[in-house]
């Protein structure tokens, strides 16, 4: 019986799941996203939030204790640059498993494993973490839109264009029966 077993051992032994662990999580964090198997990506969460958590109190100490876990520098300068300062006022759940279906090969069940605050999506958050709070949401009720006001001024606006060209192709007449009577004035000379 598994009683108090809480590990997903993968079919690996402790060794060769703890460097895959690492290597997906410095995957992640590099990336924003990877794709994986369910279970992976299960074992993953577990393995990855106790190291964003870590990560959000920038310290020499700290930084040592990820680093002991990711060995992976670039991983590590993202970790404490940009995604500890866009997870900084999350309590946690710093990553979300999506379900993409299963995989025809051996019919895996795949997901997708993506940090929250990395996909503009679904929180309508870019990566800088803005909102679009200026903007007022769209409604089909009443009112006129901006495209039902737009076709009612493109008719003045097309005759308005309609007319500027008219004008430079009477100067470009006149122009060119100029450059003609100065040509036949020298001619005759």
């Amino acid at each position: 019986m598994r009683h108090g077993n809480k590990i997903k051992k993968l079919g690996r032994t402790a060794e060769h799941r703890d460097a895959m662990l690492s290597n997906m999580a410095a995957s992640l964090i590099q990336h924003k996203r990877i794709e994986t198997t369910i279970q992976k990506a299960k074992a993953l969460r577990r393995y990855i939030e106790p190291i964003i958590t870590k990560a959000k109190d920038n310290t020499t100490h700290s930084r040592r204790v990820v680093f002991s876990h990711l060995q992976n520098k670039e991983a590590i300068k993202e970790l404490f640059g940009a995604v500890a300062t866009a997870v900084a006022n999350r309590p946690g759940g710093y990553v979300r498993i999506i379900r993409t279906g299963i995989r025809h090969g051996d019919a895996a069940e795949m997901a997708l494993i993506e940090l929250v605050d990395f996909n503009p999506d679904y929180n309508g958050q870019g990566k800088t973490g803005d909102t679009d709070k200026g903007k007022k949401r769209r409604t089909r009720r009443g009112g006129t839109t901006a495209k039902a006001a737009a076709t009612v001024a493109a008719p003045a606006a097309v005759a308005a264009v309609a007319e500027e060209v008219e004008a430079a192709e009477e100067t470009v007449n006149d122009a060119v029966e100029e450059a003609q009577d100065a040509t036949e004035t020298k001619d005759e000379e």
